[in-house]
Parts: structure tokens; sequence; C-alpha cells
């Protein structure tokens, strides 16, 4: 999972650097494992799963995963705010989710984005990095035994600080556990 801060707030991505094709139960645990962490930032995730599809307007089966994904969670998690398969678009701004699925669940602006692939993840964060001027921090592994984190080749003293701190941190909560 990656963290982006941008201009207009902070957004996380998943899977950004380790699940190339994710299945349906991978999604299930990727998005509950990666709100358990932005909770650990003091955000409450709003979660959102994106797809070329936008409520079920198309049935290929990466719609089809992450739809199902969604189902599974609102099931099994009621207390996690979650909605999807949905555009980014409509993720980030309430009002057009409104006009294209009244009465969905989520409210406000989606922060934690699941996306279908590792292909998408990462397009997306670095073309938010570049052009969205959002500042990485991570990328952050969810669901290790322990904490531990992937350090990119283009880390800044600044990235490498961030995430010193953030395993510090991990190392902490776990040894509290």
């Amino acid at each position: 999972m990656i963290g982006m801060i941008m201009p207009k707030g902070v957004v996380f991505i998943a899977d950004t650097h380790v699940s190339e094709d994710p299945d349906v139960d991978e999604l299930v645990e990727m998005a509950l494992l990666c709100a358990q962490e932005v909770r650990r930032f003091g955000v409450e995730p709003k979660v959102a799963f994106l797809s070329h599809s936008n409520f079920g307007t198309t049935d290929l089966p990466s719609a089809r995963k992450m739809r199902r994904a969604v189902q599974l969670l609102q099931r099994n998690h009621p207390d996690l705010e979650v909605e999807g398969e949905m555009h980014s678009d409509a993720a980030i701004n309430e009002r057009m989710r409104e006009r294209v699925f009244p009465g969905n669940t989520l409210e406000g602006s989606a922060n934690l984005l699941i996306m279908p692939s590792l292909d998408a993840a990462h397009i997306s964060y670095n073309l938010l990095k570049v052009m969205g001027d959002g500042l990485p921090v991570g990328p952050v592994l969810v669901g290790a035994a322990q904490p531990a984190h992937v350090m990119t080749a283009s880390v800044t003293t600044r990235g490498l600080v961030n995430m010193t701190a953030l395993a510090v941190n991990g190392a902490q909560a776990a040894v509290a556990e």
C-alpha cells in the first residue's frame, strides 16, 4: 500500500507492489489489512474498489471480481465503509457517485483505493505522484508477521526517514499487543 499526501488530502492505494492479479479472496484480505493500516495513520478508512466498470456497467472478469469482493466485505464486515466497483472519479467525487449510483453506502471521498491489479495501482500511484504533486509514504507492506517495508531505488532521504519511523511505530505496536 502507498499513502499519497495530496493537496486535497491523503489517499491510500493498494496493491502497488506485490499482488499482480489478486483474486476475490486476496482483494478482501488486502482491503481489511490496508484498512487496519490506514487506521494506524489516524484516518478512518473509506474504501473504494476501482474498476473500468461503474456499478455494474460492464461484466468483464476484472469488474466481476471487484464487485464480488465488495459484496463479501459488505456482508461480513458491515462496520467497514466500502463501495464499488466504480470509476476512480466516482470514488473521489461524492456528487458524481450519487448521480451514477444513488443510495451507495460510501459517504464523502474515498481514501483507500483498492485496484484490480498491480498494473492499475502502480500506474495510478505514479500519475498522482507526478501530476498531482503527491508526496508518497511507502510502500507499506501489510500482512507480514513483523513490520517490514519495501524500499524502492527512487526513495528520497525524507522517504527513508518516514519509512524508518513507520517501521519503529509498527514494531512498538506489535510489542504492545
